[in-house]
């Protein structure tokens, strides 16, 4: 969803480009490292450089690449800005005309179309000097590739979860480090919160700006449901899942009145208005409580993030970004590419990872993303990492980070933006109209989404 990008995008960038700490070691380094520094010059442009307007940021972005220049003398990195780092107006265009930069920033729901236009180079024969990629999650390095064939490597992996407000829940009787694992527990909690007084909101959800079809997504994909078939040709969510989705937000918002009368809510509403410290729990993702922090007047330890209910042993919907390379690319731009992002996305205690250096700052650590490495020895350490040079209660987040091991990551569906158009017409209908049909509703919105997937093939 591109508003929850919009954060991310502001959450990762902050945590780019770091001058190399102590735990970065040679051994981090691709063997790559040899054959590149045996080649002639090479001069590379690389995308998502943080704009001038983030002056912290960019400034450790070109620290970074300083230090990676000064380590790889024969590479030159031409860094290219802008905010945010995908203009929609513009992104195909550049891809269409092969106009993109060497090393060029996508979403991961725009790779697989990438691929299949042949608008990114095959990095297989290249990847493999990348040393980090074995420790990476399978399913984070399963987005870049097609078949055996590898087009990326990412820079951020997060999903979706609870996020609530640990003041309210005491406040409530609740106890805030048990947050509600089920539907029936969020609704027990909204109902509780909801009685505080006039003004509090239980539980908010999203309704207009595709933004209520977005949210449908996760609460299907946390009961186990799915937006499209398997091939991508066909709706999917008039289901039983589906139809508890919107029957949950029916009998919330009529039934207990928990969830405000405030409806057709976007995506700042409910930023807003977790800030103000009148709400209670929201669906988002854990970079939602920076949000909220920077720019609604919250504070990062009143609040606390969880799974989304029920996900666990299921799904939750996820998202990220990474990198690909211009097909245009020469071997050698290509191998040097590689070296950065290893050494600027994917190595514990640098780059995007150097904690240290975030903290002497003055920007948040702490929060429990991005997560490319799962459990493995690379994983570990930056989650140690984090907990050293904390700057919020990461132990706010660990009910979200020990769910993680039994979630699967569900990436957007196919025609996701037109997808969640047509679902906020139910979603906008449960929360406005007490005597709204869920099955017709659900009929409809499948008969629509049915032709936008039938154009899609």
């Amino acid at each position: 969803m591109r508003t929850t990008r919009r954060g991310l995008s502001l959450l990762l960038v902050a945590g780019l480009g770091l001058v190399a700490a102590s735990c970065g070691s040679g051994d981090d380094e691709p063997s790559a490292q040899a054959s590149a520094s045996s080649d002639g010059p090479v001069t590379i442009t690389v995308g998502c450089q943080p704009p001038k307007s983030n002056p912290k940021e960019r400034e450790g972005w070109d620290a970074d690449v300083a230090a990676f220049q000064q380590q790889h003398p024969n590479i030159t990195i031409q860094s290219k800005d802008a905010f945010p780092c995908i203009n929609p107006d513009t992104f195909q265009a550049k891809l269409a005309g092969g106009s993109q930069e060497d090393v060029f920033y996508v979403y991961y729901t725009d790779v697989q179309k990438i691929i299949k236009a042949k608008q990114a180079a095959d990095i297989s024969q290249y990847v493999g000097d990348v040393k980090a990629v074995k420790d990476l999650r399978p399913d984070v390095m399963g987005v870049f590739k097609d078949g055996d064939k590898t087009y990326g490597l990412p820079r951020n992996n997060y999903n979706m979860g609870l996020v609530y407000n640990r003041k309210l829940f005491t406040q409530a009787g609740l106890n805030p480090d048990s947050p509600p694992k089920t539907w029936g527990e969020v609704q027990e909690a909204a109902k509780k919160i909801a009685a505080i007084g006039p003004g509090y909101v239980g539980f908010g959800e999203y309704s207009a700006g595709n933004t209520g079809g977005w949210h449908f997504a996760a609460s299907l994909y946390a009961r186990g449901g799915s937006m499209v078939s398997d091939d991508g040709k066909t709706a999917a969510f008039n289901s039983a899942e589906g139809k508890a989705v919107l029957e949950n937000l029916k009998q919330m918002r009529w039934n207990d009145n928990s969830m405000g009368s405030k409806q057709l809510l976007q995506w700042e509403d409910l930023m807003r208005m977790m800030g103000s410290g009148k709400l209670g729990m929201m669906i988002g993702a854990p970079d939602v409580v920076q949000g909220v922090n920077n720019d609604f007047q919250g504070k990062f330890e009143d609040y606390g993030v969880t799974a989304v209910p029920e996900s666990e042993g299921k799904a939750s919907l996820s998202g990220g970004d990474g990198y690909m390379f211009n097909p245009k690319a020469t071997p050698e731009k290509i191998k040097a590419g590689l070296l950065w992002l290893n050494f600027h996305e994917l190595t514990p205690g640098q780059g995007q990872f150097n904690y240290a250096r975030a903290k002497e700052q003055g920007r948040p650590v702490g929060l429990p993303i991005p997560d490319l490495y799962g459990d493995s020895a690379p994983g570990k350490q930056i989650v140690d990492l984090r907990k050293q040079y904390a700057t919020v209660p990461v132990d706010h987040f660990s009910p979200y980070v020990a769910a993680q091991s039994t979630i699967t990551n569900k990436l957007e569906p196919p025609k996701a933006q037109e997808l969640y158009a047509v679902l906020d017409v139910a979603m906008s209908a449960v929360l406005t109209r007490k005597d709204a049909d869920i099955d017709k509703l659900l009929s409809d919105a499948e008969g629509k989404a049915n032709k936008i997937l039938a154009k899609n093939t």
